[in-house]
């Protein structure tokens, strides 16, 4: 079902509008303007959701980077599933995304892990993300261990790349006087179909 959308909802595209929303968030957000609190299940079905930083919307997915065999790369991995929201508090608005996920760990996974600073690319090789660690010393000296064995041109790991999350459902929200808030989502029942949009209350 399509209906009326006019001004900031304007538009067919969900990921355009998504753009447009973050390039503007990027001119009033003070910090991180890209952060998305995102979900995952575990094999139990218990939801953990935690920060991370989108690095790119593509023209039909949101992509970020993590270690894999952190607790989020091993829920994704294992369910296939992701979701997350994105709020600005500076625009008061929020988009909320459901989807499937597929590993990016090609050449454009190469090609961000090159662009981050030395020091993060070492931290990627020496943090075992989401195990027990003894103390940051021990961290510490790992980053020693792995500054010395890579030097300044560490490759990207194995075990560090992006997730695509391709959206089923994308939700946009943005506030309204008295709470009467405005909201459309876009929803489909496959990656290949068609979106229906639908307005629905506040």
């Amino acid at each position: 079902m399509m209906t009326e959308r006019t001004g900031i909802f304007a538009g067919e595209d969900p990921f355009e509008i998504a753009r447009n929303w973050l390039a503007e968030a990027s001119e009033t957000e003070i910090n991180d303007p890209n952060a998305i609190a995102l979900s995952t299940v575990d094999a139990d079905g218990m939801p953990n959701a935690r920060m991370v930083l989108l690095k790119e919307i593509e023209a039909s997915a949101f992509v970020f980077y993590t270690n894999y065999e952190s607790q989020k790369g091993r829920e994704i991995e294992a369910q296939g599933k992701a979701a997350f929201v994105m709020h600005w508090k500076s625009l008061r608005r929020q988009i909320r995304v459901r989807g499937v996920t597929e590993r990016e760990d090609g050449p454009q996974a190469d090609a961000y892990f090159e662009s981050r600073s030395l020091k993060s690319r070492l931290g990627a090789w020496a943090s075992e993300q989401s195990r027990p660690l003894s103390s940051r010393a021990a961290l510490m000296a790992q980053v020693a261990k792995v500054t010395t064995r890579f030097g300044n041109n560490p490759p990207r790991p194995p075990h560090w790349g992006g997730f695509r999350i391709q959206p089923l459902e994308i939700e946009f929200w943005a506030d309204g006087a008295f709470r009467l808030h405005d909201r459309f989502v876009w929803q489909r029942k496959t990656l290949d179909a068609s979106w229906d949009v639908t307005r629905l209350s506040p």
